[in-house]
């Protein structure tokens, strides 16, 4: 286990290292003079751009440029918000609870809902099989935005029943604003893992020990509760890991439809008014939350399925 660990920390190591230096560089592949591109759309007198290319050593070779980044990265210093002149690692704490939270809740509405739909429709071939798989259709087609206008016309404007916008203050108020957020950005997701949670089922509940259980007079309620969804568990484990970073990424859709002040929300900002150094910052930050979520993967398929062995599924 301790070599598996090691292997797979080095292949964290060289994928953010990798991925780091191609964040760096997006900025030197920017057209015209990088510092000027810094300032777009703010007032590029000489001093500020003097000032620009001082704070990111513009000046220097590009190796050096990068050391002193990454070095400030592994520190925590993300470097200044050009458009908000703040230090960047404070930006991203004062948003990350509220998209935290959301996501929070949009992967515990999508294990639910995916899981058993996908378990209701393994077990239950014909019309229910046949419904579930057009929803999980015309859910995964619909982009997470439409199906928030969707939930606002209908929860919010017609039903009065959530709050179409903000994120509320104190807990329970703020899992009040999120519901049909966390709603919005799980249903893709959900009808993703129906399809592989029913895919995986239906393989073990083809498997000979199915067989050999039935023949034995063993309820069938047993046997897909002990064994069958026990075997499936691992597909849907490692789908689940990949989950996060997808929701992640997903915030930007959502946050935006729903005036939630997140880091999704400060993304699409960002990048709107070409604040670099953010952008670069939540970059990273979602290429190293995608690998975690691999590791992690890794480490739990042997507690869902202990025939896995450790290191043989990635």
């Amino acid at each position: 286990m301790a070599g598996f660990l090691l292997w797979r920390l080095a292949g964290m190591a060289a994928i953010l290292g990798a991925s780091s230096i191609l964040v760096f560089g997006a900025l030197q592949l920017a057209p015209g003079d990088p510092a000027t591109f810094l300032l777009s759309g703010r007032s590029a007198t000489p001093e500020a751009l003097a000032a620009i290319r001082a704070q990111y050593r513009l000046d220097d070779p590009l190796p050096v440029q990068y050391l002193h980044w990454i070095g400030g990265v592994l520190t925590g210093d993300f470097g200044r918000s050009v458009q908000f002149r703040t230090d960047v690692g404070g930006l991203i704490a004062s948003r990350a609870p509220i998209t935290l939270t959301l996501i929070a809740m949009a992967f515990a509405l999508t294990m639910i809902l995916g899981v058993a739909l996908g378990v209701w429709s393994a077990t239950r071939p014909g019309a229910v099989d046949k419904a579930v798989l057009v929803g999980s259709s015309v859910a995964v087609a619909t982009p997470s935005f439409v199906l928030g206008f969707v939930l606002i016309a209908l929860f919010s404007v017609k039903l009065g029943w959530f709050p179409s916008i903000g994120a509320g203050e104190g807990l329970a108020d703020r899992l009040h604003h999120l519901a049909l957020p966390a709603v919005a950005l799980a249903l893709t997701f959900a009808g993703v893992l129906s399809r592989v949670s029913r895919t995986a089922m239906i393989d073990q509940l083809g498997q000979e020990y199915v067989t050999v259980a039935r023949g034995r007079g063993v309820p069938e309620s047993t046997i897909v509760r002990r064994h069958v969804l026990r075997g499936a568990m691992t597909v849907t484990l490692t789908y689940g890991g990949l989950l996060v970073p997808g929701l992640l990424v997903s915030t930007v859709l959502v946050e935006t439809a729903f005036g939630v002040n997140g880091l999704g929300q400060l993304l699409q900002y960002s990048v709107t008014v070409k604040d670099f150094p953010v952008v670069q910052a939540l970059t990273l930050l979602t290429v190293a939350v995608f690998v975690l979520a691999n590791l992690v993967v890794d480490l739990l398929a042997p507690l869902a399925d202990p025939r896995v062995r450790l290191g043989a599924v990635s």
